[in-house]
């Protein structure tokens, strides 16, 4: 029964003493050591720290001062750096770094009185969407263990699917939470750039990074949502606004909602069984008073190429700072300084974060800093002017979140660009700095989950999840289980 209980569930379970926050931390990380092994979702668990938060959560309880989540557990993406737990980013280059402070997010949920569950494995450093660049090997899917789960946030949509916990932070730049949570059938929400900080989050591509909740539910998201966002001086990005209650809005009935269809998600290079999934779900969100208008967001096509110039550029920049000095891999051997740096680099980095650096170095470098960096700058301009246009017309746009179910595990390692095709919907959502996120809404042809795409105006999160949780009242789909987890 906890295993499938809500967030909101859970928190009244606590409140009425039906169990406690370390009963029910025990009972995951029971789970987590039975199935990991064969779904590789964790990287760390440390059970002395998991239970001592949960015991502090308990007196926390017993003492009135609770908020909603505390004493619940959740998973942390390993991007986040949490005092004195290992922060790796799934690499070599920082497989013992202990982290010395906690990220914003961390902080979050500590002073909310939550669980740390663990590290859930990822795409090394972010770069990746399938799961498979990780240093610490690749997450299989709980739906089909031949499988893909998405990635880079690949571990926590595994551990989530596969109730290894109750839910877990990701962090999306061109589509990480939600291509990994359409191809697991759970939720996912990437908010507007800006309303998560990113302090303490270790940077991939610092102007399109956005950390979010994964979980089985809207509802869930809301109440994570309402405990990740908030300003943070420390983040020169992050937005100094009102703090909102993101639960606000779920009960709205949604007459009257519009919503656009870009003709660009429907077209050619999506999958059959995809498409029917999307319409069949057009058609419930019809029945519930919606209107659906056709638009285009002309620039869609671009965006994979814009992205794949402005994030290694910024990669190139970020991960500098790894050379073997102050902290993470150091080469044990080598010649002088340079050499100490070429050798730690060359073996603490994997093949795609070795490929991204190159590419950004080049598009960054003297001759063609205009020719490639700046063109993709001003072609990203236009992809946000498609999405204002776009929103004169409708209320959210929705669409697929991914061109296809979970593919095999190797079947697109040794071509990237196919493998940076499966992020083709989701990618201008972070080049507008837009809220986007993935709700369940059918299963394939080959009985994997497919997800159906919403997309909102900035700051739109509240209305985002009245319309996704409206969905998931008149539907199951969010409840569905990978069969024998």
């Amino acid at each position: 029964m906890m295993l499938n209980a809500s967030l909101k569930d859970l928190s009244d379970m606590l409140a009425a003493r039906k169990v406690s926050s370390v009963e029910l931390t025990q009972t995951f990380l029971k789970r987590i050591d039975e199935l990991n092994p064969s779904l590789n979702a964790f990287i760390t668990v440390d059970t002395e720290k998991s239970l001592a938060q949960a015991r502090a959560a308990d007196e926390r309880i017993a003492a009135g001062k609770a908020e909603q989540l505390t004493g619940i557990p959740f998973a942390q993406k390993d991007i986040f750096c949490a005092r004195d737990w290992l922060s790796t980013c799934g690499s070599k280059m920082l497989a013992n770094f202990s982290a010395p402070y906690d990220a914003h997010v961390i902080e979050q949920f500590n002073r909310a009185g939550a669980v740390n569950l663990g590290k859930t494995n990822m795409d090394e450093f972010a770069m990746g969407s399938s799961n498979e660049t990780s240093f610490f090997g690749k997450v299989k899917n709980p739906w089909d263990v031949s499988r893909v789960p998405g990635g880079s946030s690949g571990g926590s949509a595994a551990a989530v699917a596969a109730r290894l916990c109750p839910a877990a932070t990701g962090t999306d730049t061109g589509g990480s939470i939600r291509q990994p949570a359409a191809l697991v059938g759970i939720t996912g929400l990437k908010p507007t750039y800006g309303t998560v900080s990113r302090y303490g989050m270790i940077a991939f591509a610092s102007s399109l990074d956005q950390a979010g909740p994964m979980a089985r539910s809207a509802e869930d998201c809301a109440l994570m949502l309402n405990v990740m966002a908030g300003f943070d001086s420390r983040d020169s990005t992050s937005l100094e606004r009102e703090k909102e209650d993101y639960t606000r809005d779920l009960n709205q009935p949604l007459k009257g909602l519009k919503i656009g269809l870009p003709r660009e998600y429907f077209a050619e290079g999506l999958s059959a069984d995809v498409a029917r999934a999307v319409e069949a779900a057009l058609a419930e969100y019809r029945k519930l008073g919606a209107e659906t208008v056709e638009i285009s967001l002309p620039n869609t096509r671009l965006s994979i190429p814009v992205y794949y110039v402005l994030a290694p550029a910024e990669a190139s920049s970020n991960l500098a700072r790894y050379d073997g000095v102050r902290y993470g891999y150091r080469a044990p051997e080598y010649g002088d300084l340079t050499d100490m740096y070429q050798k730690s680099r060359a073996q603490g980095f994997g093949a795609e974060v070795k490929r991204r650096i190159m590419i950004g170095t080049y598009v960054l470098s003297a001759g063609y800093y205009d020719a490639y960096y700046i063109q993709a700058q001003k072609l990203r301009r236009l992809i946000a002017q498609d999405f204002e246009a776009a929103f004169r017309q409708c209320d959210v746009i929705m669409g697929p979140t991914s061109p296809s179910t979970a593919f095999r595990l190797g079947e697109k390692s040794d071509d990237p660009v196919s493998m940076y095709l499966s992020d083709i919907y989701t990618i201008a959502v972070n080049l507008a700095g837009l809220p986007g996120m993935s709700v369940p809404c059918g299963l394939g042809d080959n009985g994997l989950p497919v997800g159906l795409q919403i997309v909102g105006n900035y700051f739109a999160e509240a209305r985002m999840l009245n319309v996704a949780h409206q969905y998931q009242l008149a539907t199951d789909w969010h409840t569905r289980m990978p069969e024998g987890i």
